[in-house]
């Protein structure tokens, strides 16, 4: 088994680390459905305490599809990140074919009231370079 990709990104003292992994015993691929999960560390490496108050995603999938997700939060959280402090997620996507990516971009309010966007690395959904949870 392949090793798991680690994908990262830090802005505004905020590290995000996406970790996909390609699901082969929830996928059909003759039925063209691809599931991947991926696992989310947001760090605060910064100095101020920060909510995580929404997310915008892009998910792109090799068929030609292209999905934009935006809501509030992560996995109906919005999470306060002090300084030194971690949060972390898992959440899933289905693709029609077994190659993609995902990215986008997390939006902060810091302690102080100022808002910014943390981005999050785009990162490769691939059901045959992934690392994949045995059937």
């Amino acid at each position: 088994m392949a090793s798991a990709a680690f994908y990262h990104r830090e802005s505004f003292g905020i590290r995000v680390t996406v970790r996909p992994m390609y699901l082969r015993d929830q996928s059909e691929p003759s039925a063209r459905h691809y599931v991947f999960a991926y696992f989310v560390r947001i760090e605060n490496v910064g100095g101020v305490a920060a909510r995580l108050v929404s997310r915008r995603w892009l998910i792109h999938d090799a068929s030609g599809e292209d999905t934009e997700v935006k809501g509030e939060g992560v996995v109906g959280e919005q999470p306060l990140i002090g300084p030194g402090r971690v949060h972390e997620y898992q959440s899933f996507c289905i693709l029609q074919s077994g190659e993609g990516y995902m990215e986008g971009h997390y939006n902060f309010v810091a302690s102080d009231s100022t808002s910014f966007r943390a981005e999050i690395p785009r990162f490769i959904l691939s059901a045959s370079a992934s690392t994949s949870l045995p059937s």
